[in-house]
């Protein structure tokens, strides 16, 4: 069912552009452990290219989730992935004394990348000129997806419940949540509570246009809650108004982060073929390329036979 639905949703998005890729490009940031590199990929033709973000998840770095990020920029867009702190490129472990500040460098890698798209254009052959900084979208995988929701609104809360900094950004206009951690709670485990303060969320504030992207059998082992947890910011968001659950799909989605990878635990390429287009429709119409992409693949998407998933939608 998975490679027809793919194919209706072809006919709605068209075909795809070639795609130039250029890594690693270094941006300024005093202070930080080492430098903050970034890939950038974006269609070798083409004006007016709104900006998609993407964080990746724990340990990983901006060569990961080419199946994801390089779909994208072959649709329109110039995707800007950033190696966080916490890459295994860079041998921060938990024991390190950067590793407790790493979540907040995380956002601010990505406000970095903003304040500096004017380096990026530079450093990329043909890029000058061809970016709409008005259209800016934030995503992530994982913890990736905690450091997107920053941008895009969401808080954290302290140990006493009070709210932390505001860290969104007004730049950015919309956002994809794929596989993010949820509420914390009693359900948090010790470790969790101990090491990872970013997971005591408040989705209250998340107001930014927001897809979340869940799959119904990844059981955390931070949490011992089931697989509804990477659905609270849905939940409890006023912002993200849409829900991709994805049935069997673990963590990796199937695959977004890299085929025969460790963290693709439920490789399936023909789910992730999915999640390329439903995404990308969703990209198209949040950041205003075309309003009816969204609505069109996602009523594509719900008219399966045998569906592998399931839409959900409070619009």
């Amino acid at each position: 069912m998975s490679s027809s639905v793919a194919h209706t949703l072809d006919a709605i998005l068209g075909a795809g552009a070639p795609v130039v890729s250029v890594a690693p490009v270094e941006l300024s940031a005093p202070g930080r452990p080492v430098p903050l590199e970034v890939r950038v990929s974006a269609p070798a033709s083409g004006t007016d290219l709104p900006i998609v973000l993407f964080s990746h998840g724990n340990g990983w770095n901006l060569d990961g989730y080419a199946p994801l990020t390089a779909f994208w920029a072959s649709r329109g867009f110039v995707v800007i992935q950033p190696t966080h702190l916490d890459s295994r490129r860079n041998g921060f472990g938990f024991d390190h004394p950067v590793f407790p500040s790493i979540w907040t460098e995380r956002i601010s890698d990505l406000t970095r990348i903003l304040d500096q798209l004017d380096a990026i254009e530079a450093a990329v052959p043909g890029l000058a000129g061809r970016m709409d900084r008005s259209r800016v979208a934030a995503t992530g995988h994982s913890w990736g997806g905690q450091t997107a929701q920053a941008l895009l609104g969401a808080r954290i809360l302290d140990e006493t419940g009070e709210l932390g900094d505001d860290m969104s950004d007004s730049r950015v206009s919309a956002g994809i949540l794929l596989a993010a951690t949820g509420l914390a709670g009693d359900d948090l485990h010790p470790f969790a509570q101990a090491n990872f303060p970013f997971m005591r969320p408040s989705f209250a504030e998340l107001t930014t246009p927001t897809l979340v992207v869940a799959g119904d059998h990844d059981q955390s082992k931070m949490s011992s809650r089931g697989p509804d947890w990477f659905t609270d910011a849905y939940t409890h968001s006023p912002g993200a108004t849409d829900l991709l659950t994805f049935f069997g799909a673990e963590h990796g989605l199937g695959g977004i982060v890299g085929y025969e990878v460790a963290e693709t635990t439920d490789e399936d390429p023909q789910r992730v073929a999915v999640i390329q287009r439903l995404s990308t429709a969703y990209l198209r119409t949040a950041l205003h390329v075309d309003e009816s992409s969204w609505p069109a693949a996602r009523a594509a998407f719900g008219d399966g036979v045998e569906p592998i998933g399931r839409v959900e939608s409070r619009r």
